[in-house]
């Protein structure tokens, strides 16, 4: 069976619990306000698409493709990244609830996390040189051997990152986020 090739088509208020997304490959495609949670999304591809108000949560990404892709507005709680295909894998995520998801090991340099919820996330081993992590909740997510070398967390919170485990050469925070480098020592900043 040959996968269908879909380009430029704009997807609105459709849900795919019932009825999954066709697969294929999807480019320059715009989803707005879909629901995809708990959907099977493996091997599909997705090169340069837009998705909008919608919800990924717990969908299911095996080897899926995700290149040069916007997620605004979305929900994808518990969705494991580390499981997609990674070649050309390259994510904005803005204004997006990202919640318990998995980048475990990815390489992710340059990703743009703007206005993002990322509350346990796990980062471990990721590689997100020159990364930007603007206004963004860490709470929970997991830093042990990433390297953030020339990241941006300086407008970010509730993060707690280990210098002596994780690589941090030049990377930026404010003064207000010292306590989350130094959460190791237990020690009382006021």
């Amino acid at each position: 069976m040959s996968k269908q090739y879909i380009e430029g088509e704009n997807f609105k208020n459709l849900n795919y619990t019932k009825k999954e997304l066709e697969k294929g490959d999807y480019e320059n495609c715009t989803f707005n306000n879909c629901i995809l949670d708990n959907s099977d999304l493996s091997e599909i591809n997705f090169t340069e698409c837009v998705f909008e108000n919608c919800d990924f949560s717990n969908a299911k990404i095996n080897n899926t493709a995700f290149k040069d892709v916007k997620f605004k507005n979305c929900k994808l709680l518990g969705l494991h990244f580390d499981e997609c295909n990674t070649f050309l894998l390259s994510f904005y995520f803005e204004t997006s609830v990202i919640n318990f998801s998995s980048f475990y090991k990815l390489h992710l340099k340059n990703i743009h996390f703007k206005d993002c919820k990322l509350e346990e996330v796990d980062f471990v081993e990721s590689d997100l040189r020159n990364s930007t992590f603007s206004n963004c909740d860490l709470n929970g997510a997991k830093f042990e051997n990433s390297i953030l070398e020339n990241s941006d967390f300086r407008t970010s919170f509730n993060f707690s990152i280990n210098p002596e485990i994780n690589k941090i050469n030049m990377a930026k925070f404010s003064l207000e986020g010292i306590p989350g480098l130094l959460d190791k020592y237990n020690i009382v900043i006021e």
